[in-house]
């Protein structure tokens, strides 16, 4: 269920009202016919989360694209000129380089740089980020950027949710309980949710759900008896917490003068859900 300011939202009328394209459609469509409650103090919100969603989708595509390798930490590397590699096989800023410059390079020059799954997906999120918020608020936001596994800024305000209802943009894992010890680094996958029913793994490319655990499940021990499975949870960045700084805000507004939003609103009673919340690293 969609709630904007205390009231219930017709999918069908945001999608005519707002000009959503398919990746967003799909997602007020998963969200309108899902349990979890997705409720917003305003319009804007939903409105930047959508836009950041499809962000999240493109940086993904475009970050498998770019060429970047699939490595070890101890075989890891960067563009010199952006980056200094850190013992552990992380990425740190050169002094003076803005943020959005070594983000920017890494989709540019990905031939250049190999690191791990979780990495890649900071990397997406910080370029989607970027494609939705002011850079001159990136830049500020971000500054001294180190890329290292599940390392990130606080100000992407990452939050794990324990739930079944997976929409495109949110960062999902296929856990792989028995892995072959010689191979550790498939002992699950992190992977961004495209929409249509395809996942960009960092390593495993873009597969279905039934594709990247066939994947997962020939990289298990010998006599293994357990399938790789997708963890009922999703990542997601703090899109109330980035929306001040959208880069739009203040371009369009979607609030009607009376204070409502009657194209896109429908009455209704208003049940809430808790679905809880947890954090989790891997």
């Amino acid at each position: 269920m969609i709630w904007i300011a205390g009231r219930q939202v017709n999918p069908l009328m945001l999608q005519a009202e707002w000009g959503l394209n398919d990746v967003q459609q799909e997602i007020v469509h998963r969200m309108a016919a899902s349990r979890d409650v997705f409720e917003y103090a305003s319009a804007d919100v939903l409105r930047f989360e959508l836009k950041l969603r499809d962000h999240l989708v493109k940086s993904a595509r475009a970050l498998y694209m770019s060429g970047i390798a699939f490595s070890d930490f101890e075989n890891s590397r960067s563009n010199p000129e952006f980056w200094e590699q850190t013992e552990l096989g992380g990425f740190r800023l050169r002094p003076g380089v803005p943020p959005s410059r070594g983000i920017i390079d890494i989709f540019q020059n990905g031939r250049l740089y190999a690191t791990e799954c979780a990495t890649a997906m900071v990397i997406i999120l910080y370029h989607a980020v970027l494609k939705s918020i002011r850079e001159a608020d990136f830049e500020r936001l971000f500054a001294d950027m180190i890329l290292y596994d599940w390392r990130y800024d606080q100000d992407l305000d990452l939050q794990t949710l324990p739930t079944n209802t997976f929409l495109p943009g949110d960062i999902l894992y296929f856990a792989n309980p028995d892995y072959d010890p010689s191979k550790p680094h498939w002992q699950g996958e992190n992977a961004v949710f495209l929409g249509g029913g395809l996942y960009y793994g960092h390593g495993a490319g873009i597969r279905t759900a039934p594709s990247l655990i066939a994947f997962l499940n020939e990289n298990r021990r010998p006599g293994a008896m357990r399938s790789a499975y997708l963890v009922s949870q999703a990542t997601r960045p703090g899109f109330a917490y980035l929306a001040p700084f959208d880069n739009m805000r203040g371009s369009i507004s979607y609030v009607d003068h009376r204070g409502g939003f009657p194209d896109i609103l429908e009455t209704g009673v208003r049940i809430k859900a808790e679905i809880g919340s947890f954090y989790w690293e891997g």
